[in-house]
């Protein structure tokens, strides 16, 4: 196939390649994943001091803590002595300190080096000189945000400006209060695709009469294939006779009370780039993280949020849950469905989007900018080799 003199009505995608190529992933993993702020986890998860996390962000692993003084911090999975990697585990807890399982190198929750063997005779080394290397940290949302560039770009324009772009300010998102919501179910998803073809199949609604019957029966304007969270403020309307947001289009849960009369019955979508979504509706809040594990593979983290007397007082979300859940798979399916055309001949030079898809352009654009590729083709490199794993830590 080939993209050059297409009729008005079509655009062309990105090459096949972009979806396939290591060097290509290697590079999105630098000038991406790297250098802008990438959503972690739920801020609640980490409610005591010691309490900890580990999540790869672009090639690093990235630890996050909370400390005695109740911030949470982050740093660099990496000992200063050698270069083990400090925790293996994902989730876990330690009294006092993080102790590397290689030579006992020991740093308090604050980074700080407090223990090592021999220590003493070795005045020289500074305690904070040789500590964790800190990554930069924000919360917003009740979910924490690392930025691992040593100069973060704007949290509020990059991440905040993502709801103001979309809703018109950051107080309709706010109204929902998402930070004093609990997690009621959290379903992960392990997808056989590129990072992209997902945020694509999330800007477009062209698939939605085709893929997501339960959808389109709650939400009708979606079966119309335009994706109405791309009009700055519009939110989809639930229709004739639908209650709530359901798989049935029955009752919902309990109405989060500070939302505004003009956003009830009604269903917000936004994209903050490189690896959220988070999706409103009047009584629960849809929260996906993506975590780029390689170009055909991506892990998405979904947490379905509602207000607290639902979750502490039992009662039953599953149809809420089964909606999206079914959307979710739907669409990851497609996106399974896709990859591996991605390789095709036939694909080489990419493929065409309509009208009603011509915003993913610009993504497109913002793809080739974000890696300094232009219209042209990076050179193929091989991945660097795994490291080796290091052992648990805890103190």
């Amino acid at each position: 196939m080939t993209t050059t003199g297409l009729p008005e009505s079509l655009i062309a995608t990105l090459p096949g390649e972009y979806y396939t190529a290591p060097a290509i992933f290697r590079l999105e993993q630098e000038r991406i994943f790297e250098t802008m702020w990438f959503c972690v986890g739920r801020s609640s998860e980490l409610a005591k001091p010691g309490a900890f996390r580990t999540v790869d962000v672009g090639r690093e692993s990235i630890l996050v803590t909370r400390a005695r003084d109740q911030a949470i911090r982050a740093w660099f999975n990496v000992c200063r002595h050698r270069g083990a990697k400090l925790c293996t585990e994902q989730t876990g807890e330690v009294r006092r300190a993080f102790q590397c399982p290689y030579h006992a190198w020991t740093y308090g929750l604050d980074g700080r080096l407090i223990a090592a063997p021999n220590l003493t005779k070795m005045p020289d080394v500074g305690r904070t000189e040789f500590g964790l290397v800190p990554v930069s940290v924000r919360e917003w949302l009740g979910y924490v945000w690392v930025c691992l560039a040593d100069s973060p770009p704007s949290f509020e324009e990059q991440v905040m400006g993502a709801a103001v772009e979309r809703l018109g300010d950051t107080e309709s998102i706010e109204r929902y209060g998402i930070e004093d919501l609990e997690v009621g179910r959290r379903i992960v998803y392990d997808v056989k695709a590129n990072w992209k073809l997902i945020i694509e199949n999330f800007m477009e609604c062209y698939h939605c009469a085709t893929i997501h019957p339960e959808l389109t029966e709650v939400l009708p304007e979606f079966a119309d294939g335009y994706a109405a969270q791309y009009y700055v403020g519009h939110g989809a309307a639930f229709g004739e006779g639908i209650q709530g947001f359901t798989v049935d289009g029955s009752e919902g849960l309990d109405r989060i009370p500070t939302v505004s009369p003009d956003q009830d019955r009604r269903y917000y979508a936004i994209t903050v780039r490189p690896q959220v979504f988070v999706n409103l509706v009047p009584d629960h809040v849809i929260f996906h993280r993506m975590y780029p594990v390689a170009a055909d593979r991506t892990i998405v983290e979904c947490d379905w949020l509602y207000l607290k007397d639902v979750v502490e007082g039992g009662k039953d979300v599953s149809r809420s849950v089964e909606l999206f859940d079914r959307v979710n798979r739907q669409d990851f399916a497609a996106c399974e469905r896709c990859q591996p055309a991605m390789s095709s001949r036939t694909y080489a030079k990419g493929g065409v989007l309509v009208p009603s898809e011509h915003h993913i352009g610009a993504f497109h654009d913002w793809v080739r900018e974000r890696l300094g590729t232009g219209h042209e083709q990076p050179r193929q490199e091989p991945l660097p080799g795994p490291l080796s794993p290091g052992g648990p830590c805890g103190g």
